[in-house]
């Protein structure tokens, strides 16, 4: 079983960086397509960036392009999500979800989160001055 932990969150000033990290205990996520997904207090789960099988395979929500960046870190051990120039609406609990290739490769669907099968608890990400 696929445990996921999402690290890295914290309380940030508006136009700020913090860079969060997806890693599974005993298990590189290599052989895993992961995407990130953020929920705010009273809204829906929003999908905002993925990664699949190809180093080019990247996708991001329009909300989030240009400010977010996703790769594979550690020797392919970790997902990172690295954020610049945030905004208070970027506020929510940032998770992290995994599928095997095996099963899922692409991005197409990688921002949908029934596209997944093993979530982290979260990290919460608060943008504020």
């Amino acid at each position: 079983q696929l445990q996921l932990v999402e690290s890295g969150g914290g309380l940030v000033q508006p136009g700020g960086s913090l860079r969060l990290s997806c890693e599974a205990s005993g298990f590189s996520l290599d052989r895993y397509s992961i995407g990130w997904f953020r929920q705010a207090p009273g809204k829906e789960r929003e999908g905002v960036s993925c990664i699949g099988s190809s180093p080019g395979d990247r996708d991001y929500a329009e909300s989030v392009k240009g400010r977010l960046t996703i790769s594979r870190a550690n020797g392919g051990k970790t997902v990172s999500l690295q954020m610049i120039n945030l905004k208070p609406e970027d506020t929510a609990v940032y998770y992290c979800a995994a599928i095997h290739l095996a099963y899922y490769s692409g991005i197409s669907y990688g921002r949908l989160a029934a596209t997944y099968e093993f979530w982290g608890q979260g990290t919460q990400v608060t943008v504020s001055s």
